[in-house]
């Protein structure tokens, strides 16, 4: 539910019964972006729910995998994806010129024919989900604010920044599933910014590679964590007890998310379990690593995963 980030693996959720609405083949330009559903630490488009569903939702998640995949640079050099969205070979290793690339191909989804073969897929999606161009834009915003902005001040800016990077997937599935009303956006919010705080915990070590710190620097500073001590082999006591609090954080606000699992039935109940479960489980290994995630993310079990989908299909978290 929340932004795919890169390099994940299947860490706070399941990924069975994941895949797309048709095969891709390697020659397919859509292979390289939609093959990487496997790997994400959240069910994306599962067995379970009805084909339509699955075929709209692997069209979302095809968009923000790759605008994900162009803010970070995990494009392949001189790659097709750059020639599909018309940037000059000299410019495909700028970010900002690839997204603004990409945001001219999604306004002609709504108004034209795109270019690219992903946003070609998403078309049909937004005409018969009636989506409008608002979630999509807000993922791009978010990739190019990571080109500009690495560090967050205080816990409010760093919401700030969620509401642009994980909030709009949430609200795309609701619309997917024509299932949106102000509470249910309301909840999901929390649960997307809490997934997006989550990854952000879990990726600490990475995101320092980098040069991006999303821990608050003013909870930083009040837990005597210095960007140094970040980038340590294991963390200390500071480090442990500023995660805690952001882990603690994290829980609150799915705590928060999770009465719209109640506010749904049949199989869309089951997905959104999965996405606060995954949350859950994820804290739970967090804290399982007594709140080190310096060497990498801390992994839970199938079973963790499992009990906590039973704890929130009975509204008992």
């Amino acid at each position: 539910m929340c932004r795919p980030r890169p390099g994940q693996r299947a860490v706070t959720g399941t990924t069975a019964g994941v895949g797309a609405a048709r095969p891709a083949h390697a020659g397919d330009p859509e292979h390289g972006t939609l093959a990487k559903a496997a790997d994400e630490n959240f069910p994306v488009a599962p067995f379970f729910l009805p084909r339509a569903w699955r075929t709209d939702l692997m069209a979302v998640y095809g968009f923000a995998r790759l605008v994900d995949d162009i803010g970070d640079g995990d494009l392949a050099p001189g790659g097709a994806d750059a020639r599909l969205l018309g940037v000059a070979p000299g410019q495909a290793e700028d970010r900002l010129a690839l997204l603004d690339a990409f945001e001219a191909d999604l306004r002609r989804v709504f108004d034209g024919t795109p270019r690219h073969p992903l946003l070609r897929r998403l078309q049909p999606t937004v005409r018969r989900c009636s989506l409008t161009p608002e979630p999509f834009l807000g993922l791009i915003a978010a990739n190019r604010q990571d080109q500009l902005v690495g560090r967050y001040e205080t816990w409010d800016d760093l919401l700030a920044y969620c509401e642009l990077s994980a909030n709009p997937v949430g609200r795309l599935v609701l619309a997917v599933t024509g299932t949106s009303t102000p509470e249910r956006i309301r909840r999901s919010d929390a649960i997307c910014t809490a997934l997006q705080i989550v990854e952000h915990l879990q990726d600490v070590a990475e995101d320092l590679g980098r040069d991006r710190v999303y821990l608050p620097a003013a909870d930083m500073k009040r837990f005597h964590v210095q960007e140094a001590d970040l980038a340590a082999k294991t963390a200390g006591a500071s480090v442990r007890a500023l995660v805690a609090y952001e882990a603690q954080r994290a829980r609150d606000l799915l705590n928060e998310g999770a009465p719209l699992v109640g506010s749904v039935h049949g199989r869309l109940k089951l997905l959104l379990a999965g996405f606060v479960a995954g949350g859950r489980a994820a804290l739970g290994a967090i804290a399982a690593a007594d709140y080190d995630v310096l060497p990498g993310p801390p992994r839970h079990g199938k079973l963790r995963l499992l009990r906590e989908v039973g704890v929130t299909l009975r509204g008992e978290g």
